[in-house]
């Protein structure tokens, strides 16, 4: 044998003799965890004892090479505080401990790359690690529900390593803040249940296009607030729970989301009419939407669908199915255009307009005046206001108004005064006769031809304002657009 093969043959029995020496030292450390472990239980779990191997333990499983896989410690009746080197376990796939009362800090489990399966719910934990969710890459299931002890934690960012993460369920659990726009990173989540915390904000827009079937994010102490548009987009929904929130705004169109059976609205500030869509989805069963701002029509659902929808702060116009008055109908579609705002659906109750209505004047049953100055709407002014055709005074002054004034505006036989002034409207201005008084100052670029709004749009800009500087510096003077008044 030369010189070279004899050098080989060393080499590897020098790399067999440190795998075996490794090999031992990580079953002797996962024997050390587990001695750890079995010292911190009271009472001792049936069938563990420091006089034997962990991996012959009662519920432990071991790999070929004695590293310890799984710990199954369901419903145990045990109490203490897990040991911090719990993580060392570097094999561990599945880690149940729920229904049981453990105590004290959750030990760090980061960088258990081959963690699938971690049940920690119904205990007494009382902190969670900084980085506790770091390089969980295999991570499937987490269980941290019923909880209430634990100290305030957020959804950390680093949960997204876990992209084969299916099913997240932390009810209960002291999480707090927002929502973190994360969940485009979790391609299998099905189901995400967050009950029962005090998550704030507004719903993430990842949430467009999951794939989450079962949603759960009722009972926020403060509560989630904004728009629910996004679950336009959450095609493969089954049940959404969405109760006693701060959610605003209409109920969105869910045609799409044709595996719905189970919908609860109730308790927020949502506005605007019931739409058809909801009314028609195939595979509603279940649907809650009392003590909102609900307006229109009482919603006429199917007699297979178990309905709460007109107790407590709804305002439909009647109390059985069917249309509402002409001029009701008329109004929120004006509401419609402004994004159904609260302070409309807050006042307008019933089925006549003319009946205590804010911000509505009538004369004989007929619609006269509407006064929406200052009031900080946003939106667009709708085409349905020409249909009131009464009307004589149009206040839409000083809000936050985009697009453009109706033609239809143009064709009111009543209408004597209209004001738009300090909006933000664009687009040219209908031909009005001329008796109409109108006010459109403090909208720089109503009547504006798209060449004129590219200048002032410049001149906004802040290399526009420099520009300006250097004129007037040179003794020069860069007119700017004023406001006017037509009448």
């Amino acid at each position: 044998m030369g010189y070279s093969s004899t050098l080989l043959c060393l080499s590897t029995f020098i790399i067999c003799l440190s795998l075996l020496a490794l090999s031992s030292l990580t079953t002797a450390d996962d024997a050390a965890v587990m001695s750890k472990l079995l010292a911190a239980l009271s009472p001792t779990p049936s069938g563990w004892s420091t006089s034997t191997d962990p991996c012959k333990w009662e519920n432990v499983t071991c790999d070929g090479n004695n590293r310890v896989t799984s710990i199954d410690l369901v419903n145990k009746s045990l109490s203490g505080t897990l040991p911090s080197n719990l993580g060392s376990l570097t094999q561990l796939k599945s880690l149940s401990l729920q229904g049981n009362s453990f105590s004290g800090p959750l030990p760090s489990l980061a960088n258990l790359s081959s963690l699938q399966q971690l049940y920690l719910d119904n205990n007494k934990f009382s902190s969670i690690p900084d980085g506790f969710f770091q390089g969980l890459t295999s991570l499937h299931t987490l269980f941290l529900s019923e909880n209430t002890n634990l100290a305030p934690w957020i959804i950390p960012t680093e949960l997204t390593q876990a992209t084969s993460l299916v099913r997240l369920y932390a009810s209960n659990a002291n999480v707090v803040g927002f929502l973190p726009d994360i969940f485009d990173s979790f391609p299998s989540l099905e189901n995400l249940l967050l009950s029962f915390n005090n998550i704030t904000g507004p719903l993430p827009k990842s949430f467009g296009g999951s794939g989450i079937k079962i949603l759960w994010l009722d009972y926020q102490k403060n509560g989630l607030s904004g728009t629910i548009d996004v679950l336009s987009s959450m095609t493969q929904l089954k049940q959404v729970w969405l109760h006693e929130n701060q959610f605003t705004g209409p109920i969105p169109d869910l045609s799409k989301c044709t595996s719905l059976f189970d919908l609860q609205l109730r308790d927020n500030q949502f506005t605007g009419i019931v739409p058809d869509s909801l009314m028609s989805l195939p595979s509603l069963k279940n649907v809650s939407l009392a003590n909102n701002k609900l307006q229109g029509p009482l919603p006429a659902f199917p007699s297979t669908v178990t309905t709460v929808t007109n107790n407590g702060t709804n305002s439909y116009c009647k109390t059985t199915p069917g249309p509402c008055d002409s001029q009701v109908t008329i109004l929120l579609e004006v509401a419609e255009a402004l994004g159904y705002p609260i302070k409309l659906a807050s006042s307008w109750q019933g089925n006549d307009a003319c009946v205590s209505w804010s911000f509505i004047a009538c004369d004989s049953q007929k619609i006269t005046s509407v006064n929406f100055s200052k009031l900080g709407f946003v939106g667009t002014i709708s085409p349905a206001i020409a249909n009131l055709t009464s009307l004589r005074t149009l206040y839409l002054n000083d809000n936050n108004l985009t697009s453009s004034i109706p033609d239809s505006l143009a064709t009111m036989p009543d209408l004597q005064l209209l004001d738009v002034s300090n909006n933000n409207l664009t687009g040219a201005i209908p031909k009005f006769k001329s008796t109409l008084k109108f006010n459109a100052t403090g909208n720089p670029l109503l009547g504006k031809t798209p060449g004129m709004i590219a200048a002032v749009t410049f001149r906004e800009s802040e290399e526009g304002k420099r520009q300006d500087e250097r004129n007037n510096s040179k003794g020069g003077q860069l007119g700017k657009p004023g406001p006017f008044y037509l009448g």
